[in-house]
């Protein structure tokens, strides 16, 4: 089916579109520290999974044909413990499952394959979502360790650059690009102030559920402090209200001896889950949910880019989307792009010429992944919650969400909020 283009007809309702009834995350926690470091990824999905069923309590279970689960670091892809999640929360056994991987970009891959399996009449109500624990996988630093040793070798240098730490494609971005140690550190710090002011203000607390589970408290060495509590989790902990431009200065950096990208100015690693459910107008209306409805799902697209500087993806995908749409930037009211590292999103935002829009807090105007966190396989399905939600606050209708991939990619998504 062909997609609508021009803003009019992108804001125009019809019986075909794939809407989105919900959009809900867990709160994302620092790996290794923070307060989900002891949950498993599946125990985060089923919270979201169960959140998304308790929000639409006029949905029976049984009417969700398919879920889909970005998810990258997880054993064997993911896709029996998240079926198994699913099952355990209440779900039918005639509701499927299956995993997305596109790495950084996997639950936004997930939003973008249900909502194709919706126009195409495979199903007629999906959830897209997305988990990861980065504390309970990213041992190999997302580097695969049983690799074809010819790749390793490989006389292709865009090959071997597919399995280059991502830390060393934010310095080649910074590098060729011209963006500095400095710009990068004030990028950073103003990401954590709008997390920090978007947490007081209870800006995120429509979008997070509570995540109920077990927590052991450990000291800089990694012994045990005292007994395993039980906690709720209900607030972002990589937040740091105090950061400031003197004390990122002061780290070293973290990838190379004389590069610009530290711990301070690059997103955080952490773990997290989120799942937005989609449906046709129509069939929300046969439902009697159309008073529901959020918004609706446009369109997404990638585009691939030399491994060596993936960083530059959204810089590339959001044109593409925007010139399938027919829809100018001018007509974009929110901006997410995510901040895998600041120097590609300082890279990103210029090269888009979104310059102001940036210092007029439309883009990540409540922070982002320096922030907030990147638990990469959920992290499109996060910012798809944030967007929605932060749309409905501000009154925007138009949104993007937009991230860099690993081996060289970029994808985009635009969406719609509605009024209710």
């Amino acid at each position: 089916m062909a997609l609508s283009k021009g803003l009019s007809a992108i804001l125009a309702k019809s019986p075909s579109d794939v809407v989105i009834l919900s959009s809900l995350r867990t709160a994302i926690c620092r790996s290794y520290r923070g307060q989900l470091k002891d949950t498993y990824p599946e125990e985060l999905l089923s919270v979201v999974l169960r959140a998304t069923l308790d929000a639409n309590p006029n949905l029976a279970p049984e009417s969700i044909n398919d879920v889909a689960v970005g998810v990258v670091l997880s054993e064997l892809g993911g896709s029996k413990a998240a079926r198994m999640a699913m099952n355990h929360v209440g779900f039918s056994n005639s509701t499927s499952l299956y995993t997305v991987n596109r790495a950084c970009s996997s639950s936004l891959q997930s939003i973008a394959t249900v909502s194709a399996q919706i126009r195409d009449g495979m199903i007629g109500v999906g959830i897209a979502a997305g988990m990861e624990s980065m504390t309970r996988n990213y041992g190999s630093k997302a580097i695969p360790v049983d690799l074809w040793p010819e790749l390793k070798e490989s006389a292709v240098k865009d090959a071997r650059d597919c399995i280059a730490p991502m830390g060393l494609t934010s310095e080649n971005v910074a590098s060729r690009y011209k963006v500095g140690r400095k710009e990068q550190d004030e990028f950073a710090v103003e990401s954590h102030r709008r997390a920090a002011r978007a947490q007081a203000a209870g800006f995120f607390d429509r979008e997070i559920v509570p995540v109920h589970t077990r927590f052991q408290e450990l000291d800089k060495q990694g012994n045990k402090v005292g007994e395993v509590r039980q906690i709720e989790v209900t607030k972002d902990d990589g937040i740091r209200a105090n950061a400031t431009l003197e004390a990122l200065a002061r780290l070293k950096p973290a990838f190379q001896e004389d590069g610009a990208s530290t711990a301070g100015n690059s997103s955080q690693v952490s773990d997290g889950a989120a799942a937005t459910l989609l449906m046709r107008r129509s069939t929300a209306a046969e439902l009697g949910l159309a008073s529901s409805i959020l918004g609706k799902f446009v369109g997404a697209t990638t585009v691939g880019c030399a491994p060596d500087e993936m960083g530059i993806g959204p810089a590339l995908a959001i044109p593409k989307l925007l010139s399938q749409l027919n829809v100018a930037a001018t007509d974009v009211d929110r901006w997410e792009i995510n901040e895998a590292f600041a120097s590609q999103a300082i890279y990103c935002v210029r090269e888009l010429g979104l310059e102001k829009d940036w210092e007029e807090g439309k883009v990540n105007p409540d922070g982002g992944a320096i922030a907030l966190g990147h638990p990469l396989g959920a992290t499109g399905a996060r910012m798809t919650a944030t967007l929605m939600h932060g749309l409905g606050r501000t009154g925007g209708e138009v949104g993007v969400v937009s991230m860099c991939v690993g081996t060289g990619m970029g994808m985009a998504g635009l969406f719609v909020k509605e009024s209710p």
